[in-house]
Parts: structure tokens; C-alpha cells; sequence
């Protein structure tokens, strides 16, 4: 963890914190998901940097020590497509691979889709690529209390977290995540008392990575988090092809609650993912969680690398 090396970079009127290590002419973004931050790829930065890989991992926009858009509920997945592009461009790196975790995979492919020049390949954890013929409707078919919907409601989720300190937050939603059910609420309950306070965290979790994660959280907030992803997923991104012509990689814990989304076993097992993204390889891990890269990090790092060196 001390080789890695954190530098400020202005990218559209903001500073963004990108966290890096290693060199070389292959570079490779790490992009986050929720509840996470550049944090989360500590393993696999490290993996990629000793193979010879030169490695990169933001905070988006509104995250850990980037700093906030001036209008946060304003904040789109856009933004977080054009920081992309914009980072590299300041880095001077004409193309990347791009490993993303959960709703990171949506601005990874994306990216793909509106710069193909410019990507080698993409890796992502837990969450397939979706054209925008099929949009996510997983509310429709999930109760009232699951927890995107509760999210998604302007000042809810404020009010829920907004009465425990950022730490603990965090140690709910990764309590909550790393199970295989769809976290959802009871009627008259709030996402954030799911968890049973005496409820442990999971073991490759310590308390040192929470209190990282809760120093980042204490910094940002929530507020630009519960926008992007949450309240961003029906925007347009004006992307005419939708077909992803790079080759990608999938890899799917078997213990992941997104597996349980309506829909998404069946998308994913039956192959219908691969008319839209026709160089897809998918790998499942039997005891993969929503986590597995914080999980299984010799696993995952082992399928990153083998990836990587395929498509160099």
C-alpha cells in the first residue's frame, strides 16, 4: 500500500484525486462503485503495477477527496464520462484498459462506446453491460423497501443516513451488500436499520479498512453518491451504437444479491448479454459476494491479469 502514490489533477473546474502506482506504456483505470472509492482496488492496483501495468484509480466527482460539483443533485453519469476523458487527456494517455465495480460499469462502458479508440479492453465486477433498449426496471417488480427505489426518493435516504455518522453507514451498507439477499426494507423501516448494530463485518473486512472508508465518507458525504448512481439511471447519453466492440470481461460472484435482480441470472446465463457485447468472456465465482474483488483479491486479480496480458 506505501508504493502508492496520490496526486490532485483539475479535470472541468474540479480537482480530482486519483490514487496511482506503477509505470509503463499499458495503463489500467480502476473505477469504483458504491459504497466505494479508489480504496476498494488496493489489491488489484498493487497486482497490476508488479506485472508490469501502469495503474489509476479516481474518486469520482462528489467522492472521497475529489471535489463536489457546485450543484451535486445536478451531477450525472455525463459528468463522470467526460471526467474520463478528461483525465487521461491531462495525464497524456492515449488508451486504457477500464476495471469497474458496480455502477462504475455504466460510465466504463459507456466510455467505450462514445471513445472505442481509446479503451484496450474493459473488466467488470458484478454488473453486465445493459444497452438502453433494456433499461433497468427492477423497481417495478421489487417491493416498495428495496433499496434502490428508497434511494432514489429525494431526502429519504438523507434523513436515514443522516442520523448515523459516515462510518457506520459505510459498515451497514457493506454488512448489507455482501449478503446474497436484495437488501430490502420493511414498510414502516429504513434501509439503515436492516443491520443489527452487533451484526460483525464481513471477515476480509477490518475494522482499519472501515475507519479508511469512514475518514473518505467524512469528507464527501453522501450527497453527490445518492445522485450518481441512484438518481442518474434513466438519463440519455446520446450513444447511437450500442453494440461494445472491445473485448470485456465479466466476472460474477455466484453469492452476489445482483444475480437475484429480475431478470439478470437469465440475461446474463442465457447469453443475451453477447449480442451486445460480442467479445464477452464471462467467469462465475462460486463464492463470490458483491465484494469479490476486496473478497477474493487473488482470484479476481488473477482474472485481471490474465485479461490484460490476452489483450495487450
Amino acid at each position: 500500500m506505501d508504493q502508492i502514490q496520490h496526486k490532485f489533477i483539475e479535470v472541468q473546474g474540479l480537482k480530482l484525486h486519483v490514487a496511482e502506482v506503477g509505470s509503463g506504456p499499458n495503463v489500467v483505470v480502476f473505477l469504483h462503485g458504491f459504497p466505494e472509492i479508489w480504496y476498494s482496488w488496493r489489491h488489484q492496483m498493487v497486482a497490476v503495477a508488479e506485472a508490469g501495468f501502469r495503474a489509476l484509480a479516481p474518486d469520482f466527482r462528489g467522492y472521497g477527496l475529489s471535489d463536489p460539483p457546485l450543484e451535486p443533485e445536478k451531477a450525472s453519469f455525463s459528468d463522470l464520462i467526460k471526467d474520463l476523458a478528461a483525465l487521461l487527456d491531462a495525464l497524456g494517455i492515449d488508451k486504457v484498459f477500464l476495471v469497474a465495480k458496480d455502477f462504475g460499469a455504466f460510465p466504463a462502458y459507456s466510455f467505450s462506446l462514445l471513445h472505442q479508440e481509446r479503451v484496450q479492453g474493459i473488466v467488470t465486477l458484478g454488473i453486465p453491460y445493459r444497452p438502453p433498449s433494456r433499461p433497468v426496471k427492477y423497481h417495478e417488480d421489487l417491493p416498495e423497501g428495496f433499496y434502490i427505489s428508497r434511494w432514489q426518493e429525494p431526502g429519504r435516504a438523507e434523513a436515514d443516513f443522516g442520523r448515523l455518522d459516515a462510518k457506520t453507514v459505510v459498515r451497514n451498507i457493506y454488512i448489507l451488500f455482501s449478503r446474497s439477499e436484495i437488501p430490502i426494507a420493511a414498510e414502516n423501516q429504513e434501509i439503515m436499520d436492516i443491520v443489527d448494530p452487533s451484526a460483525p463485518l464481513p471477515p476480509w473486512f477490518t475494522e482499519g479498512d472501515l475507519e479508511e472508508y469512514g475518514s473518505l465518507y467524512r469528507k464527501s458525504g453522501f450527497r453527490t453518491a445518492l445522485q450518481v448512481p441512484y438518481r442518474s439511471f434513466k438519463e440519455e447519453l446520446g450513444t447511437t451504437d450500442v453494440i461494445v466492440k472491445v473485448p470485456a470481461l465479466l466476472v460474477m460472484g455466484e453469492k452476489d444479491y445482483v444475480l437475484k435482480f429480475p431478470g439478470i441470472e437469465e440475461y446474463i446465463r442465457s447469453g443475451k448479454v453477447k449480442e451486445y457485447v460480442p467479445q464477452l468472456e464471462i467467469v462465475y465465482s462460486p463464492e463470490g459476494t458483491h465484494f469479490i474483488q476486496e473478497q477474493s483479491p487473488d482470484e479476481v486479480n488473477r482474472l485481471i491479469l490474465d485479461f490484460l496480458k490476452k489483450h495487450i
